[in-house]
C-alpha cells in the first residue's frame, strides 16, 4: 500500500491551458520572434520547465532567460488566476486525505505560483507541504522537486510513494528517484505517453484517480 502521495498541479489538479498558453503568446510576442504558434500548439509547453520549452526556439542563454522573464511578467499579474480545478479534483483529494495517506505537491511550476493556486482554490489544506520549482533554476525539473520532496519526508521508503501526474515528465521525473507513478489521461498527456514512460497505471477521472489510490 502507498502511504504518501506526490501529486502534479497543472494537467492533474488544475486546468491550467489559458494562463501559461497566453502568457507564452505574451512571451514571444515580446521577443519579436515570427513563429506560426496558436494557442492550442503551445499547450505543449504545459509539463516541462519553461527554459526547456524555450530552447526551442533559442540555443542563446541570455535569450531564453528573456523570454522566461517576460513569460512571468504576464503570468505573475494574471496568468496565474487563469486556472480552475477539474471537476471532481476536490472531492479525490479529500477521499485520498480521508483514507489516511499523506498527501504532497509536486510541481516543476515555480513554487511561488503553486501556493498562490493551491490557496486561491482552497485546495492547500489537503496537503502536507506544497513543493515547486524555484524561480533561479537551482531547482527546476521535475526530479529535483521531487528529491526536494522526499528530503521532507526522510521516514518514508521510496517503495510507499506514489507519483500523480499527467506527462511524461513526471513519470520520467519519478522514476529517476525511483518512485512509481499513476498517470491521468484527463489532463495534458495521453494514455500512450504515459504508458510509454512508464506509469504502471492511467486514470482517465479525479474520481477513479482517488479509487485506485485508496486501494492501493
Amino acid at each position: 500500500m502507498y502511504s504518501t502521495i506526490l501529486f502534479d498541479l497543472d494537467g492533474t489538479l488544475t486546468d491550467s491551458r489559458e494562463g501559461i498558453t497566453k502568457s507564452i503568446m505574451y512571451a514571444l510576442e515580446c521577443m519579436k520572434i515570427n513563429h506560426n504558434e496558436t494557442y492550442k500548439t503551445l499547450e505543449r509547453f504545459i509539463g516541462p520547465p519553461l527554459s526547456e520549452s524555450f530552447s526551442t526556439y533559442w540555443d542563446d542563454k541570455d535569450k531564453i532567460e528573456e523570454a522566461v522573464k517576460a513569460y512571468r511578467v504576464r503570468y505573475n499579474d494574471i496568468g496565474w488566476k487563469e486556472n480552475i480545478p477539474y471537476d471532481g479534483v476536490r472531492e479525490m483529494l479529500a477521499a485520498v486525505k480521508a483514507s489516511g495517506k499523506r498527501l504532497y505537491l509536486a510541481t516543476s511550476k515555480p513554487e511561488i505560483f503553486a501556493k498562490k493556486i493551491m490557496d486561491l482554490f482552497e485546495l492547500s489544506g489537503y496537503f502536507e507541504a506544497l513543493c515547486g520549482a524555484t524561480t533561479d533554476g537551482t531547482r527546476n525539473t521535475k526530479n529535483d522537486v521531487i528529491r526536494y520532496v522526499l528530503s521532507q519526508i526522510k521516514d518514508v521508503p521510496v517503495s510507499d510513494i506514489l507519483m500523480v501526474g499527467d506527462r511524461k515528465y513526471d513519470v520520467e521525473g519519478a522514476g529517476a528517484c525511483g518512485i512509481a507513478t499513476l498517470g491521468v489521461s484527463y489532463g495534458f498527456g495521453s494514455e500512450e505517453e504515459l504508458k510509454k514512460a512508464g506509469a504502471i497505471d492511467v486514470c482517465n477521472t479525479p474520481a477513479a484517480t482517488a479509487e485506485y489510490i485508496i486501494n492501493h
